[in-house]
């Protein structure tokens, strides 16, 4: 009689172990994904934390097999994951704060632009901004916000509104507008899409530069992939703006069209930090608003202190508002 050797512990759940050496790998050497082929790097950095999701079904797949070799290749996945964002997980946020900043995706559009500019008003923001006005909806915002905030700019789709007072206001150029017919245009017509502009804030502490931005957007289709050519080049220009910025205290609010771990963002990245990362309790996603799964709207700084960092409840808008409080 013949007998059959059933593989030990070890032995089992091969496929699993390389698929979660494969995960480890992936999160651990994301940024050798090249961008060369529909901008794959960036789109893995994009949903990057989600890629965790991955780590409870592979150990479901061990337990079942029984695989002792599945379960210590998953060491290497959930190690890289902790390490990458185990700080998000925890609230580290702190009392206290000078200023609190806000930003907030109005979204071209809005059923309730009243609305939300009365619930942005009582967040208690001291300085707020806006992306994604249009021209309709403007003098509504305008209107709401004049007794909270009695200084303000418009600069094109993108306004600051404050409580203390502004100057040096200019448009951002974030070369929206590239090649050669793009000098041609007239100023007139380039502020009516203008989407940056950059203003001093007086504070009781000195001048704060406040930049505020809504880059290009990001569409993902099966010719060109992650497809994202004018976003990356208003993220590079933004960063030189940010630069050559001679207050060395900024803020920059804005919807950015993606998160802080992707590489297109290392002009501001290199140079801001992100106050959900210093100082927010957990991802803080902002959107789609009603299952927020990404972090597109960010609140970055330099020469400043974040000490809390949230997400606002939901308005009439596809985005969530995001907000920060920081000290000097």
């Amino acid at each position: 009689m013949r007998l059959v050797m059933r593989p030990g512990p070890w032995e089992r759940g091969v496929i699993l172990a390389v698929l979660a050496l494969l995960l480890g790998l992936l999160m651990l050497l994301h940024g050798m994904i090249p961008n060369r082929v529909g901008n794959l790097g960036s789109l893995v950095e994009t949903f990057l934390p989600w890629f965790g999701l991955f780590i409870p079904v592979l150990l479901g797949g061990a337990l079942w097999r029984r695989s002792a070799s599945a379960v210590a290749a998953l060491l290497l996945p959930v190690t890289v994951w902790l390490h990458l964002f185990g700080a998000l997980l925890g609230d580290k946020s702190r009392p206290g704060g000078d200023l609190t900043v806000a930003s907030h995706n109005v979204r071209d559009g809005n059923p309730d632009p009243v609305g939300t500019a009365r619930a942005l008003a009582a967040s208690g923001a001291d300085v707020l901004a806006l992306e994604e006005l249009t021209q309709e909806d403007r003098g509504t915002y305008e209107q709401a916000l004049a007794e909270a905030y009695p200084y303000h700019t418009v600069q094109g789709t993108v306004g600051l509104w404050s409580k203390l007072p502004l100057s040096e206001i200019r448009p951002v150029d974030i070369q929206m507008d590239y090649g050669p017919l793009a000098a041609t245009k007239p100023i007139e017509e380039k502020m009516r899409y203008n989407r940056a502009l950059r203003a001093t804030v007086a504070t009781d502490h000195g001048p704060l530069a406040v930049y505020v931005a809504h880059l290009g957007s990001a569409r993902v289709n099966p010719r060109a992939g992650f497809w994202t050519v004018h976003r990356d080049r208003g993220a590079q220009a933004l960063g030189e703006a940010v630069a050559a910025e001679r207050i060395k205290r900024v803020v920059l609010l804005g919807d950015l069209n993606g998160t802080v771990d992707d590489r297109a963002f290392a002009a501001l990245t290199s140079r801001l930090r992100s106050a959900q990362v210093a100082a927010g309790d957990g991802f803080g996603f902002s959107w789609p608003a009603r299952f927020p799964v990404v972090r597109l709207d960010q609140i970055l700084v330099k020469g400043v202190e974040p000490r809390s960092s949230w997400v606002l409840p939901p308005t009439g808008s596809d985005h969530l508002p995001v907000a920060a409080a920081i000290s000097w």
